[in-house]
């Protein structure tokens, strides 16, 4: 008996001490995260690290998917999610553009855990017979604009900013979707179309008679990098290794950004975040195997000198595992202060509530990039 009491003890000490270092790490033990549908690889990605804190710090994590940009930003705007599993949409909301140049919205106080960065790549791809084997090429070419596709008209913008070149140097075929992007190409419509390298949509393209290749950016041309990264600061020189025609034998020099990519809001508790992180490097074995594309959240994966500034619980990590240096601080330093430029100047906008969504716009555009270059950042976004 005295055997069996000191036996139970011993247990409840050992779950005590399991619990405390749950609450010293700062892991909550409820959680809720938004992510894209539950048939991708973001959903699927941030279950199994749901899973992860289940398993080490009995966290109940509850995931729900969002099948657009709204329905996964909205509850982190609400307080009603805590972290999100977003897309580049994140990136338009810390900017204060597109479908958050908004009264509803306006610029969004976004701070970056983590992001995960994969083998694909992301960029245009053109019919083989299109006469477009550069990004020089695209001059006179029919590409496809997507109507509300933002993010993807972007990503062709910057494609092009590799060459010099922008939207008015190319004849623009307007389509309603990203699908119909593809169709218009295959039905000849089109000659290029933007996505990434291993969207099932591009093997369509693939096997029609027209067949598909994708545009290279020559990793060392720096000036047309530079011109990249000014036009969309979100890219990195990615070397895709899976996708149509593409391979680890044939491989292409092109661009990425990551997806997910991990956020909360800036007053997120700083102990709560500094434990996901933690957990997230320090259990990765745990779920880097269970969906399609988690490796991508490997330490060595992370870039610290992104487009979006890292929460001071993220920081915090990185400076206890030795990767966090002075010039990292100063970049992060720099993005707050441009998003506080952009945040200010939305407060200051005077009327915004009354007007009509298109003359908000405007208006917006106009008085954000007036901000920024009186500050001395790029506009990005004209």
């Amino acid at each position: 008996m005295k055997y069996l009491k000191g036996m139970i003890v011993a247990g409840v000490a050992a779950a005590a001490m399991v619990a405390g270092t749950a609450v010293a790490d700062g892991v909550p033990k409820k959680t809720t995260w938004t992510a894209y549908g539950t048939t991708t690889s973001g959903y699927a990605q941030s279950v199994a690290i749901g899973n992860m804190l289940k398993k080490h710090y009995d966290t109940n994590m509850r995931v729900i998917p969002g099948k657009n940009d709204i329905s996964r930003m909205a509850p982190l705007r609400d307080g009603k999610a805590d972290y999100c599993a977003c897309g580049i949409a994140s990136y338009f909301g810390q900017e204060g553009v597109f479908l958050f140049a908004d009264k509803d919205w306006g610029p969004q106080p976004i701070r970056l855990l983590m992001a995960a960065s994969g083998a694909n790549g992301l960029g245009v791809a053109v019919a083989k017979d299109s006469g477009i084997n550069s990004a020089a090429d695209f001059k006179g070419k029919r590409v496809s604009w997507v109507k509300g596709g933002d993010a993807l008209n972007w990503g062709v913008a910057a494609y092009l900013a590799f060459a010099g070149l922008t939207w008015d140097d190319v004849e623009k075929v307007e389509v309603s979707g990203f699908a119909a992007s593809f169709e218009a190409i295959v039905s000849g419509q089109s000659d290029a179309a933007f996505a990434s390298t291993v969207t099932g949509t591009v093997k369509k393209l693939e096997a029609s008679p027209r067949g598909v290749q994708w545009v290279p950016l020559p990793h060392n041309d720096e000036a047309g990098w530079k011109r990249v990264q000014t036009a969309a600061p979100v890219y990195s020189k990615v070397t895709a290794t899976i996708g149509a025609t593409i391979s680890k034998e044939h491989p292409v020099e092109m661009a990425g950004y990551p997806y997910p990519i991990l956020i909360a809001n800036a007053d997120k508790s700083a102990d709560e975040v500094y434990g996901i992180v933690k957990a997230m490097v320090e259990h990765f074995g745990d779920y880097s195997e269970a969906a399609k594309g988690a490796k991508g959240w490997a330490l060595d994966k992370q870039r610290m000198d992104w487009a979006m500034p890292y929460h001071d619980g993220a920081i915090r990590y990185w400076k206890e595992k030795g990767i966090w240096t002075d010039a990292h601080q100063k970049h992060n330093d720099m993005l707050i202060k441009r998003q506080q430029v952009i945040q200010d100047a939305w407060k200051a906008l005077p009327g915004k509530d009354g007007m009509e969504k298109d003359a908000l716009k405007a208006a917006w555009s106009k008085a954000r990039a007036a901000a920024l270059t009186k500050a001395g950042f790029d506009t990005v976004f004209n």
